[in-house]
């Protein structure tokens, strides 16, 4: 294995999500030879709340990041096809200011001076923990201005409002007191407006351990919710029965 094993989550995380300028999600290509590191890479960013977007070689890459339009892109040196060198400059010439994150082999010099000669912006070498991937690109792509450096941290939909820095919430401009699982659960369903959330997505996401078949805690704590959010208000709060759960403006 090349990746080192994340460390368990925190109940309740303080880190923002990073979002495009014009508010949309950030939008990654990965592309890298072993299809597991691939996919422990893509679920790490999906959690951030990111779009990613996968390929498995050179030429499917350059092709994706054609379709896509990508914001960052992480590149293995050593995809199959075409080494990553050969991609970088392939990508360059159609998106010459995309920052490029290198997966190195190894923590040599050379590796990493190959990585940054031929154009890349950083480089991470094998086995990383997730989370310095995620450091790293956030911190690229809000200096490359696809992302605003501040005020990423407002949550808005409709007139309820979620500042995952200073942990306050408010609706209609009247403050709103959580509890810290009751603030992390609507912070989840306010990255995700007018998405269906099933019950497994929620219970992953907020408790970051399996429950064993005691879902009926996520209805319990979203019964909690819509007593502070939606009493006496336009319901936001909404269930799909046998689907999950969503928020969406008061209409």
């Amino acid at each position: 294995m090349t990746v080192s094993p994340p460390q368990p989550r925190a109940r309740v995380r303080s880190r923002s999500e990073t979002r495009r300028s014009d508010g949309r999600p950030v939008r990654v290509l990965v592309v890298g030879g072993e299809s597991s590191l691939s996919e422990l890479l893509s679920l790490a960013l999906r959690y951030e709340g990111w779009e990613v977007r996968t390929a498995g070689n050179g030429a499917d890459a350059v092709s994706a990041a054609r379709d896509v339009r990508p914001d960052a892109v992480v590149l293995d040196v050593t995809p199959p096809g075409v080494d990553g060198l050969s991609v970088l400059h392939r990508l360059r010439r159609d998106h010459p200011d995309v920052p490029v994150l290198f997966l190195t082999p190894g923590d040599s010099v050379e590796d990493r001076v190959a990585g940054l000669t031929a154009g890349g912006d950083d480089c991470v070498a094998k086995p990383f923990a997730l989370e310095e991937v995620v450091a790293r690109l956030r911190g690229l792509i809000r200096r490359s201005g696809a992302a605003p450096a501040r005020g990423d941290s407002l949550l808005v939909v409709g007139d309820l409002t979620l500042d995952e820095d200073s942990h306050e919430v408010a609706r209609g401009g009247q403050g709103i007191h959580l509890t810290a699982t009751e603030f992390e659960l609507l912070r989840f369903l306010m990255r995700n407006p007018r998405r269906v959330l099933s019950k497994a997505q929620i219970l992953d996401r907020v408790w970051s351990y399996d429950f064993g078949g005691r879902a009926n805690v996520v209805e319990l704590y979203i019964s909690y919710l819509r007593r502070k959010i939606d009493a006496g208000r336009t319901p936001m709060i909404h269930t799909r029965r046998g689907a999950g759960y969503l928020i969406k403006p008061g209409e």
